[in-house]
């Protein structure tokens, strides 16, 4: 399996079961909340949206390889563990660069949308209309 085939796979069952034996030890993330380094960062960080969030699911819009990088787009979509629990959303796209060995070790996701139009979707949540 290539490893555009196993990223795929982790995003269609995301966030259960991911493959962190992509990325290297030392694997750079960055997205508009969060910036660090190492796999156990990023496993942990994967736990707590696997904890806390309810109904998460990622969507692939597409996901391509051009010599040492990976640009995907992609929705993810989850309820707020709130009682009213709201529907929420992210568009955006992730830049993956590979190491020597083929590991990730740079993954950077940009958001098609402010932090705060996140947080808005605490109080007025997101419909399939709206995205």
């Amino acid at each position: 399996m290539t490893i555009l085939e196993r990223l795929q796979a982790d995003y269609d069952r995301f966030p259960e079961n991911q493959s962190f034996d992509l990325y290297a030890e030392d694997v750079y993330f960055k997205d508009p909340l969060n910036q660090f380094r190492g796999v156990a960062k990023y496993q942990e960080m994967i736990g707590f949206i696997q904890k806390w969030f309810i109904n998460t699911r990622m969507e692939v819009h597409g996901i391509e390889q051009q010599d040492n990088e990976i640009n995907t787009r992609w929705t993810l979509y989850w309820q707020a563990p709130f009682p009213w629990k709201p529907e929420m959303a992210i568009t955006g796209r992730s830049e993956l660069k590979l190491n020597d060995a083929g590991l990730v070790c740079s993954h950077i996701d940009y958001w098609d949308c402010s932090r705060f139009s996140v947080f808005k979707q605490l109080f007025f949540p997101v419909s399939s209309s709206t995205l």
